[in-house]
Formats: structure tokens, C-alpha cells, sequence
């Protein structure tokens, strides 16, 4: 499953997949990590969460993005959920391939049963239509 929290920069977004990771974790009975451009959140995320600041790891394209989502559950058969703050900073993709990546999300979501939360700095107009439905919150 994919739920998205969308809107421009500067709303918000960031805060409230924070809180609800922190919810969620209280009772996750798997993993769950949380995927940043940097660690300034680090102190505001329950030590219970794994947090990876993906600008520590080579990834300068959208498919070396996907194969690191995929090496992280590989390593991981307890993973439960995969929090992702801007999405589309470290996920290295543009405005025309935003569908494509979250299709091949859906599926890595959908083989290996992880859910995937991510903060997205994209109006909820402007989404691909077949994720709109997708949108937990618009801010």
C-alpha cells in the first residue's frame, strides 16, 4: 500500500509524516524505517524507527533509487513500513516519471508486503490520476 501526503514546499508535509510515524511504530509489530534527504530529524523520531539518510549512498537516478528500496528489504524480512520524506529529492525523480516510480513502488509494495508513506512537494492536482486516490492528506 502507498499513502501520500502531498502539497507545495514549505506546508508542512514533513511534520505530519513524523507524527505518524511515531504513531505508527507504537504498534508496528515488524520494522520500520524512515528515508531523509539528511539527519536533522533524527531527534524528533522514536529510537525505535531506522533512520537512513539516503544522500549518504551513491543514488543519482530513480532506478538506482528502486534498487535500494529493494536492498533494504531484502536485508530486512521484518520490514513493515517504509516512511519517505522527500520523495522526490531522494528518489532523484522529475515531474514526468513521479507515475512510473510510484507504479514500481506499488509493486515492490504489493510483492514483499511493506507499506510505503511518502511526503511528496506536488499539488494533489497535479498527481498522476491513478494515485489520487492514494492522497491521505493534501496540505
Amino acid at each position: 500500500m502507498i499513502q501520500i501526503i502531498s502539497g507545495v514546499k514549505g506546508k508542512g508535509k514533513t511534520k505530519y509524516l513524523i507524527q505518524k510515524v511515531n504513531d505508527a511504530v507504537k504498534g508496528a509489530s515488524g520494522n520500520i524505517v524512515y528515508l531523509d534527504k539528511n539527519n536533522k530529524h533524527m531527534y524528533e523520531l522514536s529510537n525505535k524507527i531506522r533512520l537512513i539518510n539516503v544522500k549518504d549512498f551513491p543514488i543519482d537516478n530513480y532506478d538506482s533509487f528502486l534498487g535500494f528500496i529493494c536492498g533494504l528489504i531484502s536485508q530486512d524480512h521484518d520490514l513493515e513500513a517504509m516512511y519517505l520524506d522527500s520523495f522526490l529529492s531522494i528518489s532523484c525523480v522529475t515531474d514526468d516519471y513521479v507515475g512510473y516510480v510510484l507504479t514500481q513502488l506499488d509493486k515492490i509494495s504489493k510483492t514483499f508486503n511493506v507499506d510505503f508513506v511518502l511526503s511528496i512537494s506536488i499539488d494533489s492536482v497535479d498527481l498522476p490520476d491513478e494515485f489520487k486516490d492514494n492522497i491521505i492528506i493534501s496540505l
